[in-house]
């Protein structure tokens, strides 16, 4: 089994917490006492850390935060990528796939140069433009499947000619490619009844369920839908709910202490599914 999984099953187990938090540290929206220090959005993103990793089991970096500042931007990437707890998965969303010669240097950049344990990825190209993402079977890779946003219906949900909707077709072929156990597939908390259909239909694939928080989907029904029969096996995402607290703070220690409150409160709000993890 990849050893990306294992980790982060190991993680779920002890913490009994399914928590992904999603740096999207977009600059514009970081509280002021950042700002006036050298590197405003690293050490924004090591104080969230600080604030949750007793509760967290991974943690989601989306790329375009970064790569939209150029190369200061990438730097505070691979440094935050290096302050993340060894114990977590470490996720690049980075949504990439290409011809298969344009996709092994993806892979190879997210899990070589910077050495991410997971990575997300779309599928429309085919097979041939994910496998080398695949090749690594020590890693997880992400495929979207059925995402929290409303454009979803343009394309994931439209029927095709044997009446399945798209995303059952992608589900069907991901469980194909995994080797060891790494493929997953982004399913929003945004669609829950879905969320539930599919983990039946796929009970050996790892579920990365975005949506809760801003995007309105329930911690408790992503947790009680997306785990496998071991209460394993998913990890649901929060980001601007959880790195953004309403507010003004004085001090990065009041600004910790907000964002290990709402981490706690995500944490203790899987549902009273404590009996369920046992």
């Amino acid at each position: 089994m990849s050893s990306a999984r294992n980790k982060t099953n190991e993680r779920i187990s002890t913490l009994k917490s399914m928590l992904c938090v999603g740096l999207d540290s977009d600059p514009v929206k970081i509280p002021e006492i950042f700002t006036s220090m050298n590197r405003p959005v690293l050490e924004f993103n090591r104080a969230v850390i600080r604030a949750t990793r007793d509760h967290a089991v991974a943690y989601k970096v989306n790329t375009a935060f970064y790569e939209s500042r150029g190369m200061p931007g990438m730097r505070d990437l691979e440094e935050t990528l290096f302050a993340l707890p060894p114990e977590c998965l470490s996720i690049a969303d980075a949504k990439r796939a290409d011809i298969g010669n344009t996709s092994r240097q993806y892979a190879k950049a997210f899990f070589e140069a910077w050495p991410f344990d997971s990575i997300t990825v779309a599928p429309y190209m085919g097979f041939d433009s994910l496998e080398p993402f695949f090749e690594y079977d020590d890693k997880l890779v992400f495929v979207l499947c059925l995402t929290s946003n409303p454009g979803s219906k343009d394309f994931e949900e439209v029927a095709m000619q044997d009446g399945r909707p798209v995303y059952r077709a992608v589900l069907d072929r991901v469980r194909q490619w995994q080797r060891n156990g790494n493929a997953g597939i982004v399913v929003g908390a945004t669609k829950p009844g879905l969320l539930g259909e599919l983990r039946r239909e796929a009970p050996d694939l790892f579920f990365l369920i975005p949506g809760v928080g801003a995007q309105g989907g329930s911690m408790q029904e992503a947790v009680a839908q997306g785990a496998d029969a071991d209460r394993q096996s998913a990890v649901v995402n929060v980001s601007r709910a959880l790195i953004f607290p309403e507010g003004a703070f004085r001090s990065v220690e009041e600004f910790e202490a907000a964002v290990e409150r709402e981490a706690k409160n995500l944490h203790e709000g899987m549902g009273g599914m404590s009996a369920d993890f046992v």
